[in-house]
C-alpha cells in the first residue's frame, strides 16, 4: 500500500510539474505558441471538421435506423472468424477506413453503449478500426508533402494492409475473457436481417427531425473536442522543441535508428510525428539528403502509430465507456510496425515514379482524386465549419430555450 501511495505521489507530482512547464514555455514563447496554435487551428477547420462531419452524421442515422444491425447480421460470418467480434464490426471497420482517425474509436464507444459487443470485442474494434482516410493519405501526405502522387498508394496499401494484420493479431487479445455466448453466434438470412433492422428501428423511437438534429450535435461535440486536441498537441510539440527536450530525446533516438539502419537525420521529425501526425510528416519529407525508401517507412510507422494526439482524443472518447486505453495504445504501435515492414517490402514493387502520366483512369487516379477533394476542402472547408458551428449554436439555443419555458 505504501508502495502504491508513493507511485501515485510521484506521479502527481510530475503532472504537476509538467504543468507548469508548459505554463512557463507559453509565458516564455508567446508568438511560437500563438503560431502552433493557428497551424491546429487551420488544419482542423479547413480539412478535418468538414471532412469527418459527414461521416459522423452519416454513422449515426445509419445506427438509428437500425441499418448497423441489418449489416451486422450480413457479416457475422465474416467477421467472427476473421478478427472475433460480431458482424457489425464491419460497419465500423468500414466507416473508420472512410472517415479516418478517431471515427472507428467512436463508433466502437457506441456499440458498446448499445450492448450491441462485449468488453473484450469492443476494446478489439477500437484497437484495428482506427486509421488515417485515404484523403489524408493521398491528399496530405502524398501529394501535399511529398509532391508525388505515386506515393499514395504505397502508403495506402501499407497503412490498411497494416491495419488486417493487426485486426488478425488482435482476435487473440483477450481469448479467456470471451465468453461462450459471443463465441456461438452465427449469421442469420436476409429476411431475419431486414426484420431486425425494422425492430432496431422501431426500438430507437426518434422522428427523423430528432434523429438528425441529435447526430449533428453529438457529431459537432466530438469534433470540438478533436479539435481542442489538435491545437493543444500543436503547441506542447512546439513547446517541447523550443525548450530543447525533443533535442535530447532525439539523441537517444538517433541511436535506436543506428541499430536499425535508419538515418539519424530522421530522428527529430520522427519525434514531431509521435506527437501530431502532420507535422511530422511534413517534417520528414522535407528533410534532405535521405532516400525517399527510408522517409516512406518512417512516415508508415507514424501514420500506423496514430501519435499522440489522435490517442489523446481516443482516451477521451473512450472514457465514455468501459473500454480500456491499454489494449488501443498497443495495437498503435503494432500498427506502426506492420505498416512500416510493408512500407519497406512493397515500396520498388509498386513505386513508379512517373506515375503521373498514367492517366486520370490508371494506378494513379485515386491520388488525382485525393488531390482535388484535399483543394476543395483548403478553399471551402472554412465555410462548412462556420456554417456548422452556427447550425450548432442556434440548435443548443432552442434546446435551452425549451427548456427553461
Amino acid at each position: 500500500m505504501k508502495e502504491a501511495h508513493f507511485a501515485s505521489l510521484v506521479k502527481t507530482g510530475f503532472l504537476a510539474g509538467a504543468a507548469l512547464v508548459l505554463a512557463f514555455a507559453l509565458m516564455l514563447f508567446p508568438k511560437e505558441a500563438l503560431d502552433a496554435s493557428t497551424r491546429g487551428l487551420e488544419m482542423w477547420w479547413h480539412v478535418v471538421f468538414p471532412s469527418l462531419l459527414p461521416f459522423f452524421i452519416v454513422s449515426e442515422l445509419l445506427i438509428g435506423f437500425g441499418v448497423v444491425s441489418f449489416i451486422g447480421v450480413l457479416l457475422e460470418p465474416l467477421m467472427r472468424p476473421l478478427f472475433s467480434v460480431p458482424g457489425i464490426g464491419g460497419f465500423v471497420w468500414a466507416m473508420g477506413l472512410a472517415s479516418g482517425n478517431p471515427a472507428g474509436a467512436k463508433l466502437a464507444v457506441r456499440m458498446r453503449q448499445q450492448e450491441k459487443v462485449t468488453r473484450i470485442e469492443g476494446e478489439r474494434l477500437a484497437a484495428f478500426t482506427n486509421s488515417s482516410n485515404p484523403l489524408f493519405i493521398f491528399g496530405a501526405i502524398a501529394v501535399g508533402f511529398f509532391h508525388d502522387a505515386a506515393l499514395g498508394m504505397v502508403l495506402a496499401i501499407a497503412h490498411y494492409g497494416g491495419n488486417v494484420l493487426v485486426g488478425l493479431s488482435m482476435r487473440f487479445y483477450g481469448v479467456s475473457e470471451t465468453d461462450e455466448r459471443s463465441r456461438s453466434k452465427k449469421g442469420l438470412q436476409l429476411k431475419d436481417a431486414f426484420l431486425l433492422l425494422h425492430e432496431e428501428r422501431l426500438k430507437d423511437g426518434r422522428t427523423l427531425g430528432k434523429l438528425l438534429g441529435d447526430a449533428v450535435r453529438s457529431s459537432i461535440q466530438t469534433l470540438l473536442l478533436i479539435g481542442g486536441f489538435i491545437i493543444l498537441f500543436s503547441v506542447l510539440n512546439e513547446m517541447l522543441s523550443l525548450l530543447g527536450v525533443l533535442s535530447l530525446v532525439a539523441f537517444a533516438v538517433q541511436q535506436l535508428f543506428s541499430l536499425v539502419a535508419l538515418p539519424p537525420e530522421l530522428a527529430k521529425p520522427f519525434l514531431a510525428g509521435l506527437f501530431e501526425i502532420t507535422i511530422g510528416a511534413e517534417q520528414i519529407s522535407s528533410t534532405d539528403g535521405v532516400s525517399i525508401w527510408f522517409q516512406l517507412i518512417v512516415v508508415s510507422f507514424i501514420l500506423g502509430f496514430g501519435g499522440f494526439s489522435v490517442q489523446a482524443q481516443v482516451a477521451s472518447i473512450l472514457t465514455e465507456s468501459d473500454l480500456r486505453f491499454r489494449p488501443f495504445f498497443f495495437a498503435r504501435f503494432l500498427h506502426g510496425v506492420f505498416a512500416a515492414l510493408l512500407a519497406a517490402l512493397l515500396f520498388k514493387p509498386l513505386y513508379k515514379p512517373n506515375a503521373h502520366e498514367t492517366g486520370s483512369f490508371g494506378a494513379n487516379a485515386p491520388a488525382l482524386f485525393g488531390e482535388r477533394i484535399w483543394e476543395w476542402l483548403a478553399a471551402y472547408g472554412g465555410i462548412i465549419t462556420l456554417c456548422a458551428l452556427l447550425y450548432f449554436i442556434f440548435a443548443n439555443a432552442r434546446v435551452l430555450l425549451r427548456e427553461t419555458d
